[in-house]
């Protein structure tokens, strides 16, 4: 991953976590109110329940002129006093009853809560009933706990989902990426041959060594330079440029064709042979010119030196068979794929093929590939479907 990639992920990652860590964080603390709201309630619920207990006890004991025993509290973390209305002690099982406040009735100290009520009655000395619990204070620790470790656990599933994410984005992206980059590379590399070719021909002929020879040479040279031209510009630009469908006679496109790449299969003393009968289709001429300059141009790409290859065309289809290096089971799979191309030594783009087949779907026209490995290949194109009779 390049410092780019990583710069990319980092910012997508920071700004996705960060507003879903934020949207999560408003909803706990949404959920953390209520919840505390919820235990605090329940909390004076519990010990508004438990001076009653007491209060009652008191009352109960006073009418029957019994001796007052305090009760024990079926909950072990409440305790209580009880004071006279001078506020002294008549009993306590209280931790810290010096945090004892008469003037509220209900409040929280960092330890414990606090409910005090009052006893209104003549003949009884008790006036106060102190009740003390560490049951709400307990809980809201735990609520808090409870929040955090759900606010990091979020993060982390919420992280790794985001990594996953950008990963699967950035995958598409980065093989485009490198997919440009080895076609910017095959580039350099097939256009350097011709250009090479081209300055020592030119140099060679300004000498006047073997003019007829290098004559050759810069007419090949030129036509493989207009070849790569024309199929990156078709590559590009084919979305925006408007088809002109007519009539024209398809054995006199392809004958010209191999006419135009005798001039650059002679590097390779390659011979193209064709044997064409007449066919008229309906179709853009350009396009359909670009499916057999291609087909003809991977041949010799794929073709051994001192081989040939044969063109034919008979009722409407077109064979182009090539003796050379023959491509692998699962090469073919991929061959026809843009930026896809053969394992052989002569380069090439990978665009070609990619635009057999797009001309070939657009026009609805079968496509077959025949080939085996050291052996040759042989591409099919059925025109039936755009003959005029």
């Amino acid at each position: 991953m390049n410092n780019n990639e990583k710069k990319a992920l980092i910012s997508f990652l920071s700004i996705y976590v960060g507003s879903i860590i934020l949207l999560i964080g408003l909803l706990l603390s949404f959920y953390y109110k209520n919840e505390l709201k919820s235990v605090t309630e329940h909390c004076n619920m519990q010990m508004s329940n438990a001076a009653n207990e007491i209060k009652a006890n008191i009352l109960n004991a006073y009418m029957n002129k019994t001796e007052l025993m305090p009760i024990n509290l079926k909950d072990k973390n409440i305790q209580y006093a009880l004071f006279d209305k001078d506020k002294n002690i008549l009993f306590s099982n209280m931790f810290n009853i010096s945090e004892i406040t008469f003037s509220k009735e209900i409040y929280e100290t960092n330890n414990f809560a606090y409910y005090i009520d009052h006893l209104d009655e003549k003949d009884i000395p008790i006036k106060y009933i102190a009740i003390q619990t560490c049951n709400g204070i307990q809980d809201k620790g735990k609520l808090k706990v409870i929040m955090v470790m759900v606010l990091i656990l979020s993060s982390i599933f919420v992280g790794f989902i985001a990594y996953l994410l950008a990963k699967l984005l950035l995958k598409p992206v980065r093989e485009k990426v490198e997919h440009m980059d080895k076609f910017i590379k095959d580039s350099a590399h097939e256009l350097n041959t011709p250009i090479s070719v081209l300055m020592t021909s030119v140099a060679m002929l300004k000498k006047g060594k073997d003019p007829d020879k290098m004559m050759k040479y810069i007419v090949s040279s030129s036509k493989q330079i207009s070849q790569l031209y024309n199929d990156i510009h078709f590559s590009a630009f084919s979305d925006i440029d408007e088809s002109i469908e007519e009539e024209f006679c398809l054995s006199e496109l392809i004958s010209h064709s191999v006419e135009y790449f005798n001039d650059i299969s002679i590097t390779k003393n390659i011979m193209i042979e064709s044997i064409v009968e007449p066919c008229k289709i309906k179709v853009d001429k350009n396009k359909i010119q670009k499916v057999v300059n291609n087909l003809i141009s991977n041949a010799i790409k794929y073709s051994y030196t001192n081989s040939k290859i044969v063109v034919t065309l008979k009722q409407g289809v077109l064979t182009v068979q090539d003796f050379g290096i023959g491509i692998s089971k699962k090469e073919q799979k991929e061959i026809f794929k843009r930026y896809k191309r053969g394992a052989n030594t002569e380069g090439g783009f990978g665009i070609g093929l990619d635009i057999v087949k797009r001309i070939v779907k657009e026009y609805n026209l079968h496509l077959d590939l025949n080939s085996k490995e050291n052996k040759g290949s042989t591409f099919i194109v059925d025109f039936s479907s755009v003959k005029v009779s």
